[in-house]
């Protein structure tokens, strides 16, 4: 029981430092297939070179990691020595499920791409079937042969040994010289399933693998760059850099908009006590539409002296109203023009779909960058009103 412990252990360990070491597989990633053939022969009860049983087979498997894989092979049997001739050209059939250990990666370390001699171990467990006449499988019960046609079937399992040579500058070629032991762990003879060596055969056989291509752009693992201490130490240092940017700039905008804050009370109080002006002779109209910077959507907030403007011109059917756009003096000539454009224009869509204002009875103008009259307030990002209908007093 300890030692099967350290074995687990010892595999535990292995997946974990090839988890950590090569790049991450996608689902079709470390494929293979491969084609084999070789000789057989029971183990024990006869001379092995009058007994040879030739075979050929196929294997489809995948690794997943450096040091562990799958395979599913088959075999077929093509001679009936030493056994009795159950009269077909293919004897029997083994279908294995094997798992792979590569011991030279497992020991030695993978070290980015197959070595040129690798040495991979295999077990599994298999299904074998044998064709032929039910006749050939029987017992003398009383000096007579009696058929059984059950003991086609059995259970199998193979051990072995790759000696393996993996072949140019891609490593998609290998080729494999592969001793094995084959077991019929139940069947015909048998009472329950064993290992038993006088029901097994020994088996040399050649093969040769393709790798296909993975999704890294070799056939094979690679190793996965890993980052050293000092690298991720100056990631570290930028990173809390950059943060420390980003908390000065949150403060920078918070100050802002407390600016804003103080100016948008400043125009609601003022909005609360507008001076007097006579409605019939109004060239002026004195509600202003703040923005944000760079912006030119109306503030939720910038909706009340909209309203005023609205409420003025419904008041007098006979007003016409021009919409002035400004912008702040940051930022080139032909950016500001256009964005106090846009401001004026927002302001006038607002008046004609919430209001439903005429637009024939709006007119906008974009004045670019701020005027002399908003310079000493710094009312620069702002949208006012004019009646062009009326003039001067």
């Amino acid at each position: 029981m300890k030692k099967l412990s350290l074995l687990l252990a010892a595999a535990a360990m292995a997946v974990s430092v090839s988890a950590q070491t090569v790049t991450e597989s996608n689902t079709f990633d470390n494929f293979y297939i491969g084609i084999n053939g070789g000789l057989a022969t029971k183990t024990t009860g006869h001379s092995w070179m009058k007994g040879l049983d030739p075979n050929a087979g196929l294997r489809i498997g995948r690794y997943f990691t450096p040091v562990f894989g799958l395979a599913i092979e088959s075999n077929a049997y093509f001679s009936n020595k030493p056994y009795a001739s159950t009269g077909t050209f293919v004897r029997n059939l083994n279908t294995s499920l094997l798992g792979t250990v590569n011991m030279s990666n497992w020991f030695g370390g993978y070290l980015g791409e197959p070595r040129s001699f690798e040495v991979i171990a295999l077990y599994g467990l298999g299904w074998n079937h044998v064709f032929g006449d039910n006749n050939v499988f029987g017992k003398t019960v009383n000096k007579v042969w009696v058929a059984d046609g059950n003991h086609r079937n059995n259970l199998t399992s193979k051990v072995g040994v790759d000696f393996a040579f993996n072949l140019g500058t891609a490593k998609a070629w290998q080729v494999y010289v592969e001793p094995a032991m084959i077991w019929a762990l139940n069947g015909n003879g048998y009472q329950g399933t064993k290992y038993d060596i006088n029901k097994s055969g020994v088996q040399l056989n050649a093969g040769i693998v393709y790798k296909f291509g993975n999704s890294n752009g070799t056939h094979n693992f690679t190793i996965a760059k890993l980052r050293d201490q000092a690298e991720i130490d100056g990631l570290n240092s930028q990173i809390n850099s950059l943060r420390s940017n980003l908390n000065d700039k949150d403060a920078q905008l918070s100050a802002k908009d407390k600016q804003i804050n103080d100016l948008q009370n400043a125009l609601d109080e003022c909005n609360k006590k507008p001076k007097y002006v006579k409605p019939a002779t109004a060239t002026n109209l004195q509600p202003t539409v703040l923005f944000r910077q760079g912006k030119s959507v109306i503030d939720p907030a910038q909706y009340a002296p909209i309203e005023l403007i609205a409420s003025y011109m419904k008041n007098h059917p006979e007003a016409k109203v021009e919409v002035k756009g400004y912008a702040s003096p940051e930022g080139s000539a032909e950016l500001n023009q256009k964005l106090s454009e846009a401001r004026a224009e927002a302001v006038k869509t607002a008046l004609v779909k919430k209001y439903k204002i005429a637009a024939d009875r709006l007119s906008t103008k974009g004045c670019g960058a701020t005027d002399k009259l908003f310079e000493q307030v710094e009312f620069n990002r702002v949208a006012t009103f004019n009646d062009s209908s009326k003039t001067n007093e």
